[in-house]
């Protein structure tokens, strides 16, 4: 045809949206040169090298349309058929022009789309008008949250809309009508998916293809386009903030509750032209809607049997166990190695016999210093693209969070330590700089047993307060290393072979605080603030104190 050597060739589907999952095929949309498609006559633009062709809509539902010839041209004959409005241009002989210009022994047509024999291309010659078309107007201007936001918008509308040659099933105008395609809209807008919602889009499709589609009666009944349109209307109507990492589980859960909602009904209105049902023909059986529901019902277990998704169940049944069972893992773990093992029955008692609120309190001030503890060496050496080294960076930090309510500023600097250990040297300094701050006069050192004039009227302004509230805020704890810690600098490993036998090693903060920033500004070859910090430590007690160094 002509003007094939200008022939426009764009990626869709799966690939083209970042999912390349296991089974798509490549889709590809070529725009066909010779015919520009306008909406009314006043819009044509004669330009001598394309053809004009214009919509009509009056007979065909939704998202279709007939493409009328606007003069009468000689070419290509067999693909106009004339009725009562003019001469209109055959989605079906289009296809067949096409296929004729291909080996027939290897493709075939398949929908909109001409296939190879073997299913892993579906390729689709389009027609394409230049305009937003009138009909998805409404898109445009109706209320939405926050997305999509109106940069993308702009640029969806800028691009106009493309028509792929297919009508709608058992119409009278079948072979005439065209459907009006979003595929590039589409693109843009996955392509403004957080990572969130992309992965919880790439769930539904897997949801999809290794669940729903193993009941051989649920075969065919969807397909991922519906699923796709599912993710921008919850998209649109949500507050992007549930879009989180440890918010995805239920947002999946919601997608599958929005989909046996839609399959129940039996509506499930298109993105851009809510007036086309695409579950208009969508057979809504029983059968259908109870095994969905015993899906939705299983919640993300329904991927106990997916083969994409397994390994994330095994590691999703590790992370969720109950929250006591942690609680008792982590003192189990943790506390047997304080120096006072009668602290373990102390806590016992606290929790199981006790239900003061001062119990409380103390069981919550010493779990959240036992959580100091949780971060060990491997013995497993992991790659750095390994998926266990993520959950254990994800599961120490977590721990490290929790042990932040233990005091005011041993705490942070342990969280300081465990980024310093991962390189992250800036997020080290950040949280040691603010950890300084809060080694102010009136903090009160664990190992102190007298208090200063300044210290005992804070503790006299705070009388008040509950007693879990005054030690957080008012101690400052010795720093205490696990022998077995993976928190503890490797430059001080080997200056603390002697004190592993003891099982403990204990740092004075500041000291430690001060000798940890030289070690990030070396690291970082910011060697002036490395000497300053030098300085600050000769400045400050000997780095390595024990609690019975610093209370004699």
């Amino acid at each position: 045809m002509g003007h094939s050597d200008k022939m426009k060739v764009i990626q869709s589907g799966s690939k083209a949206e970042g999912l390349d999952s296991k089974g798509s095929d490549l889709d590809l949309m070529s725009i066909t040169p010779t015919f520009k498609v306008y909406q009314s006559e006043t819009e044509v633009v004669r330009d001598g090298l394309t053809v004009p062709l214009i919509m009509n809509n009056e007979d065909s539902q939704p998202c279709f349309t007939q493409l009328r010839l606007l003069d009468h041209h000689q070419i290509f004959k067999n693909m106009w058929e004339k009725n009562h409005l003019g001469y209109m241009l055959s989605s079906e002989q289009y296809k067949l022009l096409y296929l004729s210009l291909l080996p027939h022994i290897t493709w075939k047509i398949h929908g909109p789309c001409l296939s190879d024999m073997q299913g892993r291309l579906d390729l689709a010659f389009c027609l394409k008008c230049d305009r937003w078309i009138s009909q998805a107007e409404p898109w445009v201007i109706r209320a939405r949250t926050a997305w999509p936001p109106s940069d993308i918008i702009s640029k969806i509308t800028s691009y106009g809309v493309l028509f792929v040659p297919i009508g709608i099933k058992g119409s009278i105008n079948e072979n005439l009508e065209w459907r009006i395609s979003f595929s590039i809209a589409e693109k843009f807008l996955v392509y403004s998916f957080s990572h969130v919602q992309l992965l919880c889009y790439a769930m539904l499709k897997v949801f999809l293809k290794e669940i729903i589609e193993k009941h051989e009666d649920l075969k065919g009944l969807l397909c991922s386009y519906f699923l796709k349109t599912l993710m921008f209307w919850i998209s649109e109507e949500t507050d992007p903030n549930i879009w989180r990492p440890d918010n995805i589980i239920p947002c999946f859960n919601a997608c599958v509750q929005r989909l046996l909602y839609c399959v129940r009904y039996s509506i499930l209105s298109h993105y851009f032209i809510p007036t086309n049902n695409l579950f208009c023909s969508v057979i809504n059986n029983e059968k259908f809607t109870t095994i969905l529901h015993g899906l939705y019902e299983n919640g993300i277990y329904c991927f106990a049997y997916s083969d994409t998704l397994r390994d994330y169940q095994r590691q999703y049944y590790n992370l969720t166990e109950s929250l006591t069972s942690r609680i008792v893992k982590t003192v189990n773990h943790t506390f047997c190695d304080y120096p006072n093992i009668k602290k373990i029955h102390l806590l016992y008692n606290l929790l199981h016999h006790s239900r003061s609120s001062l119990s409380g309190s103390l069981f919550a001030l010493n779990l959240s210093k036992a959580c100091w503890f949780v971060p060990v060496s491997p013995k497993t050496v992991y790659s750095s693209e390994n998926k266990h080294e993520y959950f254990k960076y994800k599961y120490d930090l977590s721990h490290l969070l929790i042990g932040l309510h233990s005091d005011a500023v041993a705490g942070w600097l342990l969280l300081a330590s465990f980024f310093y250990f991962h390189k992250n040297y800036f997020a080290s300094l950040s949280v040691m700089n603010y950890a300084l701050q809060k080694c102010t006069e009136e903090k009160i050192y664990s190992t102190r047993s007298e208090y200063t004039f300044i210290q005992n009227q804070e503790l006299y302004q705070m009388k008040n307060e509950k007693l879990y509230t005054v030690l957080k805020a008012m101690t400052i704890e010795a720093l205490i290393f696990h022998g077995k810690s993976s928190l503890l600098p490797k430059e001080l490993q080997e200056d603390a072979i002697s004190d592993l036998l003891n099982h403990n090693i204990f740092y004075y903060p500041l000291s430690f605080a001060y000798f940890l920033s030289f070690l990030c500004f070396y690291h970082l070859h910011d060697f002036r603030s490395s000497i300053t910090r030098v300085y600050g430590i000769f400045h400050r007690l000997c780095l390595r104190s024990t609690v019975k160094e610093e209370t004699a």
